[in-house]
């Protein structure tokens, strides 16, 4: 058996080149089994009782695919990176994670002792954790990267339960191999670890409020646009010299991101995330604890049909609803 995970992302050494040196024979290709990655960038805008997110490509290998949003419980979504798309030549519909994703019920935050995340993000965690294992499990041969480099990653987004308020977590997965066997062909266990949960938003008490960003791969060098709109880029001057937003940026640079008018958040997220993206594709929505999630800018490819939408719950949030002007 020869199992692939495949890129070729300069920024990412871990996971350059992963082809196997092995004899191919013809059952071998029939189980071989490919890891998508997507790589890119979110950028999060907690603004006034709403939050803003934008999501854009960039890609890890020549035939990369997006970042994707998955709503992952009744008021978190999720923006998946790295490995979040499988396929085996036997089958050419791939394995996305992002799709028949068994949402989970929210659970009330309690001070039940110290944890790495409450109970609602172990659950979201676990979820994933237990749909990318076994496909993780499928890769018996080396695959040449450092332990601190994640397969897996996924930015979530939402509110937490019990008037908790806004909040971003890193949620990122990690594999380990062990050599099993060393006669005849090398056979490795692969075995996928629980997640690292790394908070984003709120920031600690007295902290500024300002936008968050995360990145995969983390090597990815260039500005963050909170960064870009303190140094007043010229790659962004045409949004930074709009009238319109004085209010936004105002509230951007002195730290009280969150005082930030929404309408106005949404008109500056819009403007100036075409600019940062130049010919990358991208996403914009918005989510709201009332009216769930938003499209600005809807991802380019088709939504799931219906018949898939059947089982969910119906405070899930939602992936189509375009906003409203």
């Amino acid at each position: 058996m020869r199992l692939l995970l495949r890129s070729s992302l300069p920024l990412l050494p871990a996971l350059l080149i992963l082809a196997l040196a092995v004899p191919a024979r013809a059952q071998d290709r029939e189980d071989e089994i490919i890891a998508n990655l997507a790589g890119g960038r979110v950028i999060v805008h907690v603004a006034k009782e709403a939050i803003l997110f934008a999501a854009i490509d960039h890609a890890v290998e020549p035939n990369s695919i997006p970042p994707r949003v998955a709503g992952v419980d009744s008021s978190h979504i999720g923006v998946l990176f790295g490995a979040s798309e499988w396929r085996t030549p036997a089958d050419p519909k791939p394995i996305r994670l992002d799709r028949n994703f068994p949402r989970v019920t929210q659970q009330l935050r309690t001070d039940s002792g110290p944890a790495e995340a409450e109970p609602d993000l172990e659950l979201i965690g676990t979820a994933f954790l237990e749909k990318l294992r076994p496909l993780v499990s499928q890769l018996h041969h080396k695959v040449d990267f450092s332990a601190d480099d994640s397969i897996f990653q996924m930015v979530v987004i939402g509110y937490a339960p019990d008037n908790y308020g806004p909040e971003v977590w890193v949620v990122e997965y990690h594999m380990e191999q062990e050599q099993v066997s060393t006669r005849g062909e090398e056979y490795w266990q692969t075995r996928l670890l629980r997640p690292h949960f790394t908070q984003l938003y709120p920031p600690e008490k007295h902290a500024p409020h300002t936008l968050v960003e995360s990145r995969y791969p983390a090597t990815w060098k260039g500005p963050t646009l909170e960064e870009m709109i303190k140094s007043n880029d010229p790659r962004i001057a045409s949004a930074l010299q709009n009238p319109r937003f004085e209010k936004v940026l105002e509230n951007l640079r002195g730290g009280s991101a969150q005082k930030a008018p929404p309408a106005d958040s949404v008109e500056f997220m819009r403007t100036v995330v075409p600019l940062i993206a130049g010919n990358a594709s991208f996403v914009i929505g918005t989510m709201d604890e009332q009216h769930g999630m938003n499209w600005v800018v809807p991802p380019s490819e088709p939504v799931e049909k219906a018949q898939e939408d059947k089982n969910r719950p119906p405070d899930a949030p939602t992936l189509r609803r375009p906003i409203k002007p």
